[in-house]
């Protein structure tokens, strides 16, 4: 048997039941083995039988589904904003002509009639032309034995807008009591359901605009050398296993390589965190996408591109992406049921009415009136407006929620996984504490302005906090990568830099100055030393300052029964140094991002797992986790793969993003609840259950104002989350 697997882009896909429906209706073809279509990332993989089924077989049954089979990321870019356009575009038709509508309802024309066909014209370009969609979704959903919200809606709408449209040209069928007009209810469902779809879609827009991002960091070309020495610039695609390339300093890395000549500074900081640019030499290797910040070498490959730390943590990304969400869509749960009992009931009420009770046009009316008092305002309205009330409260606290479905599982955290660097670290070096001849401060900090390195900056600031001159001369300056700078001043010898570096000129160090040393490395701290003319002058501690605030937000995480964790690239000494001064009992460290990201996959075995972060080397781990945050601070890339950005860099905006959350989902259920408590209300009398006993019918202007109640309930309850304070955002107010 010749089995071959298919990945492919799917467009057009507008909800979960999208990629449910295709899933179902191509496991139906002979050969097909296994499938999986995610609607999160548009991708499709197709496990076939080649001898059974042919691909373009499998192509074209999606096709006559009604969606597109993009094999191109650029085409599939292209058709997704053309859907997310058209989708705003039909909301901004359906939300003004909206307007317009409600206008005519307070303010009637004084020719009534005239009134009335104003009203059905605009009601008739929503319903057909910016409610289109819902007709084409439920038909789809019906198709694949779905019921879900597009059904409701159809439905509902539907009945509402003919019902008035038989009002409006056939008055004649109806008691005067019962000509009532139902056009300004169905365009309101409308344009409020399109706006919480705008909002949905508006997340998933440029949703591979960060994988695309990842793969520019990936140099385009590298110099080749080749066996007899020359230079010759290739695409870095085109290295093998083997080659020999020249990479000078400022310049991105190739390739996964070894270094077989020379030594640099290479900033891994995209890769593994760390904050400070890492010496490598002969036999230590490097990893694709790093930069050579210091010096120039002579790499050989040891990966082709396609399998580089790089190309892993793509693939990383792309595996996160398409994930299906953990996210149950409560409200299209209800419908599958809600629907057909809906439609089953109208049907028995008009079979009542018609065949017991004998009344034909009350047994039209009332089935009828069944649709119509179950139309899903309330409904349709309960979750669209409180996630729009949500997210523009976070906004104003300097928190931008790129993925509302987030609100539904962040009240289910177990753990808070962290990054350090840039994290819960400021992620600039400084000195800590120092211990130094202060006559020798301003010869020191002027040698090390004459350096980029991230330690020569912290030394540079640490003088000039102290108004230290920076003004002194020095001659024939060299800089060693990974060891450290040297200079003469009235010649003497300068040096700054390693204790290696101090010790390979000849320096000794006194027990005060070694003892500082020592102590300061237990401590998790780096530490640099300077001489000069053989005799030590200066030891600097140097640290990632903690960031404000860090320390209250693990206590507060704590308080709410989340486990803190730190996941870090960097050295286990620091990581545990940090760990304890943040009171944090679980610490990974030294870990890759494909390491990072098995963490989380672990964690999550055991529950909802959020992931705090900024660098690159952790947007797999927050697309991964069941909520990514990161800092405004971050990559773009970073910000892309994340759930919520933090605007304003603050920490103790996680703590308001899980209250604010945990107050959202509170009062998207209490509008549910009343939604279907009206619904439960309403279709009993409305099919006439107790006209009998009690002689209580619907009457529809008590249907209309129910109705109306409802929804401005609904609306008003959402609208609170406007007017939630910050200083409520504790656990004591929640």
């Amino acid at each position: 048997m010749s089995k071959e697997i298919i990945k492919i882009n799917i467009s057009g896909m507008t909800c979960v039941n999208c990629s449910n429906g295709i899933e179902k209706a191509v496991n139906k073809l002979d050969g097909l083995l296994s499938s999986k279509v995610s609607f999160a990332s548009n991708e499709g993989e197709f496990e076939i039988e080649n001898k059974l089924l042919d691909k373009e077989v499998l192509f074209n049954k999606i096709r006559k589904l009604g969606y597109g089979v993009e094999e191109d990321l650029k085409a599939l870019e292209k058709s997704k904003l053309i859907a997310y356009n058209k989708l705003k575009y039909n909301f901004l038709i359906s939300i003004s002509l909206t307007i317009i509508m409600l206008y005519f309802v307070l303010f009637p024309l004084q020719d009534l009639v005239n009134n009335q066909y104003v009203m059905f014209s605009l009601a008739t370009v929503i319903q057909f032309y910016s409610g289109r969609r819902f007709y084409i979704l439920a038909y789809k959903a019906v198709s694949n034995k779905n019921y879900d919200m597009n059904v409701l809606v159809a439905l509902g709408t539907s009945a509402a807008y003919f019902y008035s449209v038989f009002v409006v040209f056939f008055p004649s069928l109806f008691p005067e009591n019962l000509r009532f007009l139902y056009f300004d209810g169905a365009a309101v469902i409308i344009s409020f359901i399109l706006l919480g779809r705008l909002l949905e879609e508006r997340s998933k827009a440029k949703a591979t605009d960060f994988l695309k991002k990842l793969m520019d960091l990936a140099p385009l070309n590298a110099t080749l050398i080749s066996k007899d020495g020359s230079f010759k610039t290739i695409l870095a695609t085109q290295l093998k296993i083997g080659d020999k390339v020249l990479i000078k300093t400022g310049e991105k890395i190739s390739t996964d390589a070894v270094i077989v000549k020379g030594s640099a500074d290479i900033d891994t900081s995209m890769i593994t965190g760390e904050y400070m640019p890492i010496y490598k030499t002969i036999g230590d290797e490097v990893i694709s996408g790093t930069l050579n910040t210091n010096g120039i070498i002579e790499v050989v490959v040891l990966r082709e591109s396609k399998d580089t730390t790089l190309s892993k943590i793509v693939a990383l990304l792309s595996t996160a992406q398409s994930k299906k969400l953990p996210i149950s869509r409560f409200a299209d749960d209800v419908a599958n049921i809600f629907v057909p009992i809906v439609i089953a009931i109208s049907i028995l009420t008009f079979l009542a009415w018609y065949f017991i009770v004998g009344d034909a046009l009350n047994a039209i009316l009332a089935s009828i009136s069944v649709l119509i008092i179950s139309c899903p305002c309330a409904l349709g309205l309960a979750t669209p407006i409180a996630i729009v009330s949500s997210v523009g409260k976070a906004a104003q606290e300097g928190i931008l929620i790129r993925n509302p479905e987030i609100l539904e599982i962040i009240k289910d955290i177990k753990y808070a996984v962290f990054d350090k660097t840039g994290t819960l670290t400021s992620g600039i070096i400084s000195v800590k504490d120092a211990i130094y001849e202060e006559k020798y401060l301003d010869i020191l900090a002027s040698l090390e302005t004459k350096s980029e390195h991230p330690i020569s900056k912290a030394i540079v600031d640490f003088a000039k906090n102290k108004n230290i001159p920076l003004n002194i001369e020095l001659e024939d300056i060299k800089l060693v990568p990974g060891l450290g700078i040297s200079a003469i001043y009235e010649n003497k010898m300068v040096l700054i830099g390693s204790l290696s570096f101090l010790k390979n000129n000849g320096i000794k160090l006194d027990t005060k100055y070694l003892d500082f040393y020592n102590n300061s490395l237990k401590d998790g701290a780096g530490v640099i030393l300077a001489s000069i003319e053989k005799e030590c002058i200066a030891v600097f501690a140097l640290e990632d300052s903690i960031k404000n605030g860090a320390k209250e937000l693990i206590a507060d995480l704590k308080a709410k029964n989340i486990i803190p964790i730190l996941l870090t690239g960097d050295n286990e000494i620091t990581a545990n140094y940090v760990a304890k001064k943040l009171d944090i009992d679980k610490v990974y460290s030294q870990v890759l991002p494909d390491e990072k990201y098995k963490v989380i996959i672990e964690l999550q075995k055991d529950g909802k797992v959020m992931f705090v972060g900024d660098g690159i080397n952790d947007s797999p781990s927050i697309k991964q986790a069941d909520i990514g945050i990161t800092l405004n601070s971050g990559s773009d890339i970073t910000k892309d793969a994340g759930d919520i950005i933090l605007i304003n860099n603050e920490l103790k905006a996680v703590l308001k993003s899980i209250n604010l959350s945990i107050e959202s989902m509170k009062i998207i259920k209490q509008n549910l609840f009343w939604a279907f408590f009206y619904n439960t209300i309403g279709i009993p009398i409305a099919a006439g259950l107790f006209y009998s006993g009690f002689g209580l019918k619907l009457n529809p202007m008590i249907g209309a104002f129910a109705m109306s109640f409802s929804s401005v309930f609904v609306v008003t309850n959402a609208l609170r989350l406007r007017f939630f304070k910050s200083k409520h955002m504790t656990d004591t107010d929640l």
